[in-house]
């Protein structure tokens, strides 16, 4: 049986990531990329795709774990009758290579560890060719290569196509193991001191956890949202995916199973004020340098999302050999949404760089010249349908929200030029597409007899991003058609005191069979509607709920099940942690944040 999705914590070192479970088993982890093939598969397989487990001989579950306060660094501790055992869990960061160290600790009495090593490369697909080398297991096929050492050395021997090692530590005694992958071209890597590299990512995530600037109710919770999107950060770009994983499903057994491991516009934003805000300023330059980098071209070929360094092509395929998280068929690579229209990813862009210029962070030159052509193709092309951010399958609609996205990129564009009149630009003919978009959406998305916006023009149903519309000034909070639809999607989207994106079952608009949980950025995002509707004490008492959901060790996936009791979809969720740091900041941050 699969580990539940929360039972997993995330080590990583900015450039790929690894799950760890509860029972001392790496399950997922992909070198050298975020979107590189998996080495360890297990999580969306068995133990023939992949995974690597230290742990007491004979124990299962580990009696407790942690990470170490402000940092990434992961103990697991067992408690066993032979005595106490502790695992450390890292990845350092890389200079050359990436390494996965865990650290075997003996905390009291003396207790027999074994490990188990089963590296199949291409999501669990190809067993390589194992050899010894200079005190090394190695690991070997086609372009991979992977290093297996011991300090100080342990006996490890093959059997049933994996490596295995057996030994027993001793109160204050350690073995440090370290897997290094390298290109098999390419010569072994320099050895790292996995001791040192201990101390040193220890205190280097201590020293960025204090430039935080917030210290209010939930610090805790807010950091360690903050270092999990420092992890979900590809370093060498800046670019932050949307998860460390792939295909693991919003509904169990369903075929809503998508690969995260990409950037995404729609997240733009939100990201970059929630890094601003929390004092984060050189992460959110890296972010928006990387949006300028990605959207550069012809504007009307935005896209959606992309890579991690900005590569356009995500073409999405199965693979056929893995059965998927909990049998959620089919396990998906690449992201066919790539190819979609999404209006509203142009509002999100222009408010992103808006937002950026406000905020001081220096200016590039061709920054404005961007905004502006993106601004002429939205300005002829802004009446056409579209899929919404949601990346609808079920064909394309005049969904409300992108609409009111169009509108934030005009009014952004236009303030600029208020703020900046040494700009270029259309300003009168942005203020006039402005004042169009708004009196189209008042008029064609709004359902006066419900007193709601709507998901689409014409439509009776909802979709929890309309919980936006005061967050991005379309409308005051105050607007009886702001809190008629607040109150609209709390009743008729509400899924266990949580929120769901929108109705699965309305025919035709997803295009997909199946359901979902709730969505766990809408529900903060009804959280600070409620705030700004004048309802604080509602707003923190959703928060604390939304809160409490997190794991043991503080991580959100991208949903939740009320009925399941379980979270579900990618994780961990770059989306969900954004929201909780934004709704905290949003809820507490003006009376407490430093």
């Amino acid at each position: 049986m699969n580990a539940r999705i929360e039972d997993y914590a995330l080590i990583g070192d900015e450039q790929t990531a690894a799950l760890v479970g509860r029972d001392g088993s790496i399950d997922w982890l992909c070198l050298p990329r975020f979107d590189s093939g998996a080495c360890f598969a297990k999580l969306l397989g068995n133990e023939d795709h992949g995974y690597w487990r230290i742990a007491p001989k004979g124990a299962r579950v580990c009696t407790r774990r942690a990470y170490r306060p402000d940092t990434l660094v992961l103990d697991t501790e067992w408690e066993t009758d032979e005595g106490t055992l502790r695992v450390t869990d890292l990845m350092p960061q890389r200079d050359r290579a990436p390494d996965v160290m865990r650290i075997v600790e003996g905390v009291s009495g003396h207790v027999t560890v074994h490990s188990t090593l089963r590296i199949r490369f291409d999501y669990g697909s190809i067993i390589p060719w194992m050899r010894r080398s200079d005190g090394h297991r190695v690991a070997v096929a086609g372009p991979d290569s992977v290093w297996l050492r011991t300090e100080p050395h342990v006996h490890m021997w093959g059997e049933d196509f994996g490596t295995h090692s057996e030994f027993t530590v001793g109160e204050g005694q350690r073995v440090a193991f370290v897997l290094t992958w390298h290109p098999s071209h390419e010569p072994r890597p320099p050895l790292v001191d996995p001791y040192k590299a201990l101390s040193t990512s220890v205190h280097g995530w201590r020293r960025w956890a204090t430039r935080c600037r917030y210290d209010g109710p939930y610090r805790d919770a807010v950091v360690r949202s903050l270092i999990t999107l420092k992890a979900l950060t590809y370093a060498p770009t800046g670019g932050i995916v949307a998860a460390a994983t792939t295909s693991l499903p919003e509904e169990p057994g369903g075929v809503r199973n998508w690969d995260y491991r990409y950037c995404w516009l729609r997240d733009s934003t939100l990201t970059l004020g929630a890094l601003l805000h929390a004092g984060y300023h050189k992460e959110a330059e890296a972010w928006r340098d990387w949006l300028l980098r990605a959207v550069a071209g012809d504007p009307a070929d935005l896209q959606i999302m992309y890579g991690l360094a900005g590569e356009r092509r995500l073409p999405e395929w199965e693979l056929p050999w893995l059965p998927g998280y909990a049998d959620s068929a089919p396990v998906r690579i690449g992201n066919g949404a790539v190819g979609q229209l999404q209006l509203d990813v142009y509002g999100e862009v222009l408010d992103s760089l808006y937002l950026a210029r406000d905020a001081g962070l220096p200016s590039k030159p061709h920054m404005w010249a961007i905004q502006r052509s993106l601004m002429t193709f939205l300005k002829s092309s802004w009446q056409q349908p579209d899929e919404g951010l949601w990346e609808v399958r079920g064909g394309r609609r005049q969904f409300v929200h992108s609409k009111v996205m169009v509108w934030v990129a005009a009014d952004r564009a236009v303030r600029t030029l208020e703020k900046h009149p040494e700009l270029e630009g259309d300003a009168d003919g942005w203020r006039a597409m402005r004042d169009e978009v708004h009196r189209e959406v008042c008029e064609q998305g709004y359902d006066s007899r419900r007193g709601t916006f709507t998901q689409y023009y014409g439509s009776r149903e909802l979709d929890a991003a309309l919980l936006l519309i005061p967050r991005v000034g379309f409308l005051p909070p105050d607007d009886p058609r702001v809190i008629g639809t607040v109150d609209a999607i709390r009743a008729d989207l509400g899924h266990g005191g949580f929120v769901r994106r929108y109705d699965t079952d309305a025919i035709g608009v997803d295009g997909m069979p199946g359901g979902e949980g709730a969505f766990l950025a809408c529900s903060f995002w009804l959280a600070d509607a409620l705030h700004m509707t004048g309802r604080t004490a509602e707003a923190r008492a959703l928060f604390e709920r939304l809160a409490s959901l997190t794991n043991d060790v503080g991580l959100l996936a991208e949903e939740y099940d009320p009925e399941l009791g379980r979270q579900v979809g990618n994780f961990p969720q770059a989306f969900s942690h954004i929201a909780l740091v934004n709704t905290a900041l949003t809820l507490f941050g003006d009376e407490q944040a430093g």
